[in-house]
């Protein structure tokens, strides 16, 4: 068997949808081409969103599309302590500090930059009696990556690059410069939620050898912070492959968010597995 590890990493927030299912089979097949593994991640930290309906779906779903992984498949709820302890490794390198701002905040701020929207959220630590003040205080916090500390720690931060083999939105192949500046300094983790996705997925990526990121275009410029983080944990780099989203007749892409037709309703109208892999172009 090659060393060749990918994975599908879907979120039980949601039934899947002709989306899931291209981007699965399209991961699944990569592994079965390259004689490597086919893992599935249940990103379930969304405590607010997760069903288990949901998730018991993903099951059913994908072994209706004729796919098989490996068991258990990891479940992120279930170790969470895992990024915690990540989380309190940067906090003890001075790369992450506590946010109080609100998203409404944050918004205002970002409108009055001298280039408005183009502009990203870029912050640092309260002074330390405010910050005492304000835990003590029971406020709400986000921990945020410090993109200063970080390039300040980081020796050859300015060189940061991933290997597409794939193709990013706009064409984008081969080596690319990682830029973790376009996203600001984003959260790792909230107070009440816990950690969020840049961290906990790079984690599980880096914990289960996934060598091969296949994934699709909505997530390509995830892949600069996920980057950094690589390099910041000393953690291997995967290959990248996005692929393209799939769109509806209404030329919009399948997403939960817009009710797109889901697999499960897909087979209640008579649609067979085989169909709809002809149909997605992926066998």
């Amino acid at each position: 068997m090659s060393r060749f590890i990918t994975r599908f990493a879907p979120s039980p927030t949601g039934y899947l949808h002709r989306g899931h299912a291209f981007s699965a089979l399209t991961a699944h097949a990569a592994a079965r081409t390259a004689g490597g593994r086919f893992l599935l991640r249940v990103e379930d930290i969304d405590l607010t969103r997760r069903r288990p309906e949901f998730e018991a779906a993903i099951y059913e779903d994908l072994a209706w599309l004729g796919l098989g992984w490996e068991t258990p498949a990891r479940r992120q709820s279930e170790h969470l302590a895992d990024y915690a302890g990540a989380l309190g490794e940067l906090e003890a390198r001075g790369l992450i500090y506590r946010c109080f701002r609100t998203r409404k905040e944050i918004a205002e701020e970002i409108g009055r930059a001298p280039h408005g929207a183009m502009e990203v959220f870029r912050g640092g630590p309260l002074p330390a009696a405010e910050e005492a003040r304000r835990l003590e205080a029971g406020e709400a916090f986000a921990w945020r990556l410090s993109l200063t500390a970080a390039e300040a720690a980081l020796e050859g931060f300015e060189r940061l690059t991933f290997a597409e083999e794939g193709e990013g939105p706009n064409g984008e192949h081969g080596a690319i410069r990682a830029r973790p500046e376009l996203g600001g300094d984003v959260v790792l983790a909230r107070k009440d939620v816990g950690v969020a996705y840049h961290l906990a997925v790079t984690f599980d990526d880096a914990l289960q050898g996934v060598t091969h990121v296949i994934r699709g275009q909505d997530l390509f410029e995830a892949t600069h912070v996920q980057r950094l983080l690589q390099a910041l944990f000393g953690w291997p780099a995967p290959t990248y492959r996005h692929h393209r989203l799939l769109t509806g007749p209404d030329g919009k892409r399948y997403a939960k968010r817009d009710r797109a037709e889901t697999l499960r309703e897909l087979k209640a109208g008579g649609m067979t597995a085989a169909a709809l892999r002809r149909e997605l172009g992926v066998d």
